[in-house]
Formats: structure tokens, C-alpha cells, sequence
């Protein structure tokens, strides 16, 4: 069974322009998480999927293998589904390119449930939030599952409403935060990236609610990963600090 990993990576991002090419720590952001996939065994190939020269040449300054897509895709699945037209794989894993911590052991998660269960068409994880985390924040998408670990809504909005707390908002670690890496059978990524977004998609901004909303099922696995996304410069900055840098916020200029 042929498994490709494949890294959307856009430049034009609105709230941290050129973030792939930040370079505080010495590599450039889209690196760390091309070598933390690199790092899965399951995976077969790595792909860093872009619309841009500058993150073109950026690539293959560490030799990834990087390829040119449109530059008009309505978001990350549909940019990988270009890429994986062009693939014989069988599974297509998709890693968002600001996640410079993914643990190989949670991407090995999302590839053994579909390796075991091949009814399961699309998969993606989650994990609960900490007491330090606000499941209100819009930035922060929350999914609820149902008995057999499939999703029944992803929402920027708090879910479940919690009717009888204060704020309608329970203890955090009831919550299950989504994270961003998806599996995909190939063939269902492709159908998937056919369809137009749906109204569900558009209003709250969430490729997985596509699929959701066409009637077709996401099965989720909770994990205990903790790795810091980066959405914005200051998110960028504090994990540049964790990692023990302290050389400012800057991108490459090309």
C-alpha cells in the first residue's frame, strides 16, 4: 500500500504573510515540518504542494520534493488533490504546513485506522484542550464525536453547548480540539475535490465540513499531542522561543 504525504503551502497567507518561509530558528518553518514527516515510516514519499517560486526554491535548498499548483484552490485539500491526481498512492496523508512539531507517532495513528478499517474514506485527530486553552476561541476548531469515534460537526463555535455552566462554557478538557492532518483514500480525495464548497464549508471556514455536509462520514482518533500550530507571527515567535532562539520573526526574502 503506497502512502504520500503531501504539505499544502501557500504564501499569501492573511494573518502571517510568507509564513513557510520564516527562518528564526535557522530553517525555514516549512522544513521543520517536511523533516518531522520525513520522520514517519509508514510514509512511503513527502510532498511540499505550493503556489509560489520563493517557496519552490526554499525547498529545494533542503532537497524536498516540491511541486507547483494553482494558484486559485479554495483551500488544502483541494491544492493536494491536484498533486495527488498525478500519484498512484493509496492513501494520501495531508500535513498542514505550519505544524513544525507533528509528531511521526500521530500521523502513524491516522495511517494504522485506515490501514485497519478500509471503510474509513477520510480521517483526520484530535485531542482534549488543557485548562490553559479557551475552547471559545473562533481559532481553535472543536469536533464532537460519536460511540464509534467518527465526528458529528467540527465548529469554530463552542461544542457541545454547555447549558448549565456558567457561560455555557464547561471545564476545558471536556473539549476535543482538531487538529490539522488529514488521511484521505486517494480516490475519495479526488471526488471530494470536485465538489463545490458546501454552504456549511463557506460560512465557518473548514474544508472538513465538505465532506460532512455531502453525508459522508471522518473518523477522528483522540491523541495526546501537544504540539504547538503556528497561525500568526506571535505564535511563530513564542514556539522560536521554546525551541531556545531568540533571533526576531523574518522570512525570507527572494
Amino acid at each position: 500500500m503506497s502512502i504520500v504525504a503531501v504539505i499544502p503551502a501557500r504564501y499569501d497567507s492573511t494573518r502571517f504573510e510568507g509564513k513557510p518561509l520564516a527562518k528564526a530558528t535557522g530553517k525555514y518553518l516549512i522544513q521543520h515540518v517536511y523533516e518531522q514527516v520525513c520522520a514517519c515510516d509508514l510514509i512511503d514519499k513527502v510532498i511540499i504542494a505550493t503556489d509560489d517560486d520563493r517557496i519552490m526554491r526554499a525547498g529545494r535548498e533542503f532537497s524536498a520534493d516540491c511541486r507547483m499548483t494553482r494558484t486559485d484552490h479554495v483551500c488544502g485539500s483541494d491544492r493536494i488533490a491536484e498533486v495527488a491526481a498525478e500519484l498512484a498512492a493509496e492513501i494520501i496523508i495531508n500535513v498542514q504546513g505550519d505544524e513544525p512539531d507533528m509528531a511521526p507517532g500521530v500521523l502513524e495513528t491516522l495511517i494504522n485506522r485506515m490501514q485497519a478499517e478500509p471503510r474509513v474514506k477520510m480521517a483526520t485527530v484530535a485531542r482534549h484542550f488543557t485548562a490553559k486553552e479557551d475552547p471559545a476561541d473562533p481559532n481553535l476548531v472543536k469536533v464532537v464525536l460519536d460511540d464509534q469515534g467518527y465526528a458529528l460537526y467540527f465548529s469554530r463555535s463552542v461544542i457541545p453547548f454547555s447549558r448549565d455552566c456558567p457561560g455555557n462554557v464547561g471545564p476545558a478538557e471536556q473539549y476535543l480540539l482538531h487538529l490539522g492532518i488529514y488521511g484521505y483514500r486517494r480516490d475519495f480525495l479526488l471526488a471530494m475535490a470536485a465538489m463545490e464548497p458546501s454552504a456549511l464549508e463557506r460560512l465557518e471556514k473548514l474544508e472538513q465540513l465538505r465532506a460532512l455536509q455531502a453525508g459522508e462520514r471522518i473518523a477522528v482518533n483522540v491523541v495526546d499531542y501537544y504540539g504547538q500550530g503556528i497561525d500568526t507571527p506571535e505564535q511563530y515567535a513564542a514556539w522560536v522561543l521554546s525551541k531556545g532562539a531568540n533571533a526576531p520573526v523574518q522570512q525570507e526574502k527572494q
